[in-house]
Parts: C-alpha cells; structure tokens; sequence
C-alpha cells in the first residue's frame, strides 16, 4: 500500500519486527511470519521492536521472566534475567514504555506480538511490553 493511498479509514497496525521479517530476534535470525503479513496487507503495519527500544542489542542472550509475569515486571515483583543471570529488567521496562507511546501516537486497529517472547507473549506468560499495552486496552493479537 503506497502512502499515497492511506486514507483515515486504513486500518494501521502495529506488529512485533521480528514478525515483519527485521533482523530483531534474540539469535539474530530472519524468520518473517508470512500468514501474519498476509492479514496486515489491507492495512498500514509499523514494526517495532520492544528489547531494541529498550537499548538491548541484536543478536543477544536469551531472556526469560522469573518469579512472575510482565504484570509482576511492570510493578517490580517479578524480573527479567538472561540465561547468562544478567537482569535486563529495566530495559525490558523501558522498551514497554517506548512501545506504549508509539501505540499510543497512531490510531491503531490492533498490535501483532510475537509468542513465547518475554516482552510481547500473551497466553503462557504475557511478557512485559504486552502486559503494558493491554493495561492501556490495545487489542492484542499473539502470533506463534
């Protein structure tokens, strides 16, 4: 879609980077997902990328959520640490933040997380910038 034909009616989204096929993933691997690109054609899609907004490089050491969810993150109950033991929790918040303003810049139709991340998972353990957007009532959509 050009942005010659964006009209107040497109439907804008927006969608995990690494869903979109941008070098963001933890390991550093492409793997766009081509179903979730087909259901965002008729709309405008902005990728965005919470750890890397959060200033954590790409590629870079797994992470996983202890002792609670992105809920429990948010409030400081629970944190992010990577398999190597380094906390990573701030920028996790921090990367939930910046994606709340960028959400909350547009008039978003919906926003497409990757599943199983520690940021943006929602049904095992909703991750640290999900829990962030459905506490401001974005409408989710996880992508395994």
């Amino acid at each position: 879609m050009s942005p010659h034909s964006i009209n107040h009616n497109t439907p804008i989204y927006l969608v995990s980077a690494c869903l979109a096929g941008l070098c963001s993933r933890y390991d550093g691997k492409i793997r766009p997902d081509q179903g979730c690109q087909q259901k965002l054609r008729q709309g405008v899609w902005i990728p965005f990328c919470p750890e890397q907004m959060g200033g954590l490089s790409t590629p870079r050491v797994a992470a996983d959520i202890i002792n609670g969810d992105g809920h429990a993150v948010l409030s400081g109950r629970a944190r992010v640490i990577t398999r190597n033991g380094m906390d990573v929790s701030p920028q996790f918040i921090k990367g939930a933040e910046q994606s709340l303003l960028l959400a909350q810049s547009q008039v978003i139709t919906s926003i497409f997380l990757k599943g199983g991340s520690p940021s943006c998972g929602i049904s095992d353990t909703i991750g640290v910038t999900a829990a962030l957007l459905a506490r401001h009532g974005f409408h989710l959509v996880e992508v395994q």
